[in-house]
């Protein structure tokens, strides 16, 4: 039945919730929360008074859902988590902080690691940051100096007599390994690193002088020399961090920088009186909002996933008063204890945001001018290319095609798009090859582009007769200039599928790797580019792109598999429930941490299930299943993969 939003609106309730937004494709294009469900979505339909943003968005709505909840504190949490979920077009969105790593310490193995990863999952283990990207990898080598904390993925305790690496001769890892450390005084590090890591560096020193008079007392001079010198090393540590303040109190401190459609966020950290590191943040989808609702949107973002939580939170600019009192409850719930968010008025407070907003500018202009010099250098290179190829005007978008396969199978292409020399990562686009059999990258080219142009066809059809939005177009716009990787067989099965379905006109050409070598249709001799040519640069970059999109895609297939051939050989695990289980998990390495009462409560799953669940993984990968998970199933493949090669006649 098709969704009548007029009927939807009067049977909308008066409760608190959230709503969600949608196409006519079912995309969740704006999530939001209200105290009165009824009013705020009826509002988006009959007021007047609407800005450019959100009239926009009303043209692109076909439907809409609602989330009953029982609070407005409830609504706030679930608005965050399912933005941060759809990551909807319309939002004010923080760009995914993968961009910005964390130091993981896996307090719920036996000798914890302390690693880098780039996103924080409920995996029972401890992250701290972000950290700004340069400072991560210098400050994890500075700790393992204090702190001499394992890095290996090695499954401990070790069955068997294991070597020491490299790290335990030069004094970077206590080798529990090979038993040269026991677990408890393993874990008597912990505490120290722990404080440094939160950023409480006074109540550090206290507690390393406390137990090196203690060592020092009990005979124990080794120890107490040992702690001397990681009390000494913290300290230089602490010197290349910090900036002196007169404040004692623990606060994060925030302040953006905007620039037309740009908007930078930076979090100052400031702990024990002192400003001990910073990261920043870019801003998405800001059209004709206000700095109190970027700010808005920012701290509930942010704080969604955060690991620290000061009890002050200083902020440049007011958040939206209807929003304020909800934020700070639900930030002090999350945090355990009482929290304040306030704009200072004067005093250090003051300098201490501006120095957050200086930083803020700072970091926007500076990636403003990278990307105008990177436009520069584009625009060079395709008037350059333009040139080469005798194109009448440089090509605004360039497409690039890559296939990749082991041995014919999990066969796959990618598409990727480049607009003035930029990559334009929205437009990429990937397929799973399901015509062609075997390893033949020239007939699987073929059926790439023959889909690829049909879609662009179809689609432009359904745009002329109204049953598409221009929004929703995935292929109906066309390159200027078609990059396929390889030589001269490629490049003639490429044209095939074009002449076929009437976009011969589009130039094509093919680059091949081993010499470089640009191919173009009607011409005997290839084009051989200088070594230093800007034109030569840019097509190598959208062809290694394309290479590089196309093999993620292929080792994503590949992993999949492993995951199922290794799930389907647990003794009472069958389809079904192989396909619960990665519906639920997602992946081995997030299957690995679930115990068995939580394998157990999945419907469909019994207790003695999950139980061969958990003890089959652990038999046969060890109890480090979820970090060496991705080694093992390469190995797997790979041996799968010669199983199904031809003998050699």
């Amino acid at each position: 039945m098709p969704f009548a939003i007029d009927e939807e609106l009067k049977l909308l309730p008066d409760k608190p919730g959230v709503y969600l937004m949608k196409n006519a494709i079912g995309q969740v294009i704006y999530i939001g929360k209200a105290v009165n469900l009824r009013s705020r979505v009826r509002s988006y339909f009959q007021s007047r008074h609407l800005d450019t943003k959100t009239v926009l968005l009303v043209q692109n709505i076909a439907s809409f859902e609602t989330i009953v909840v029982a609070s407005e504190l409830e609504a706030l949490i679930l608005e965050s988590n399912m933005i941060k979920q759809h990551q909807p077009h319309y939002n004010i969105l923080l760009r995914d902080d993968h961009h910005y790593p964390f130091l993981r310490l896996s307090i719920q193995d036996p000798f914890p690691r302390l690693t880098v990863v780039h996103r924080m999952d409920k995996d029972g283990a401890r992250y701290f940051g972000p950290f700004p990207g340069r400072t991560v990898y210098p400050t994890l080598e500075a700790l393992k100096k204090v702190f001499p904390l394992r890095t290996c993925n090695r499954s401990l305790p070790a069955q068997t007599p294991q070597r020491a690496c490299l790290d335990h001769h030069i004094k970077r890892c206590s080798g529990p390994c090979i038993g040269a450390i026991s677990e408890a005084d393993y874990r008597l590090m912990l505490k120290p690193l722990t404080l440094f890591l939160e950023g409480k560096r006074d109540e550090l020193s206290s507690l390393l002088q406390e137990d090196m008079e203690t060592a020092a007392s009990d005979m124990n001079f080794e120890r107490a020399a040992t702690i001397r010198d990681q009390l000494r090393a913290i300290q230089r540590l602490q010197e290349t961090q910090r900036v002196e303040g007169n404040l004692e109190e623990d606060m994060d401190i925030i302040a953006m920088a905007r620039k037309d459609n740009e908007a930078q966020v930076v979090v100052v950290f400031h702990r024990e009186g002192k400003v001990i590191g910073r990261s920043n943040f870019a801003m998405t989808g800001i059209v004709d909002q206000d700095r109190s609702d970027i700010l808005t949107s920012f701290v509930k973002q942010y704080y969604l996933g955060a690991e620290s939580i000061p009890p002050q939170i200083i902020l440049q600019d007011e958040l939206l008063s209807d929003e304020h009192e909800v934020i700070r409850r639900w930030i002090a719930e999350k945090r355990g204890g009482k929290v304040t968010i306030r704009v200072p008025q004067r005093g250090e407070r003051v300098e201490l945001v501006e120095l957050a907003a200086k930083n803020a500018l700072q970091v926007l202009s500076r990636d403003q001018i990278r990307r105008n010099n990177d436009r520069q250098e584009a625009a060079q290179a395709l008037e350059e290319l333009a040139e080469h190829l005798k194109l009448p005007q440089a090509p605004w978008r360039i497409e690039a095609y890559d296939i990749s396969n082991t041995q014919g199978n999990y066969s796959v292409a990618s598409m990727v798009v480049f607009e003035q020399g930029i990559p334009a990562r929205k437009e990429y686009r990937r397929f799973r090859i399901k015509l062609v059999e075997g390893p033949n990258d020239y007939a699987s080219m073929q059926e790439v582009l023959s889909r690829r142009f049909r879609r662009a066809t179809d689609e432009k059809v359904a745009l002329s007769e109204g049953r598409l939005l221009q929004s929703q177009i995935k292929f109906a716009n066309l390159p200027d200039l078609v990059l396929i990787d390889g030589g001269k067989g490629q490049l003639q099965a490429a044209r095939e599928s074009m002449k076929e379905t009437g976009y011969l006109e589009i130039t094509t050409i093919g680059l091949a790797k081993q010499h470089e070598l640009i191919y173009l249709e009607g011409h005997r001799m290839p084009l051989n580019l200088s070594h230093r040519s800007k034109a030569l640069h840019l097509l190598q970059r959208i062809r290694d792109e394309a290479h590089r999109y196309a093999v993620s895609y292929h080792r994503d297939l590949r992993d999949d598999s492993a995951l199922n051939s290794a799930l389907e050989q647990i003794p009472g695990i069958g389809k079904t429930r192989v396909r619960l289980l990665l519906k639920t998990y997602g992946g081995l390495d997030k299957l690995a941490l679930a115990s068995v009462e939580e394998l157990s409560d999945l419907k469909g799953m019994s207790v003695k299930s999950a139980e061969a669940v958990h003890a089959f993984l652990r038999l046969k990968y060890g109890e480090g299943v979820g970090e060496r998970y991705r080694e093992h199933a390469k190995e797997d493949l790979l041996i799968a993969d010669k199983e199904k090669l031809p003998s050699s006649p």
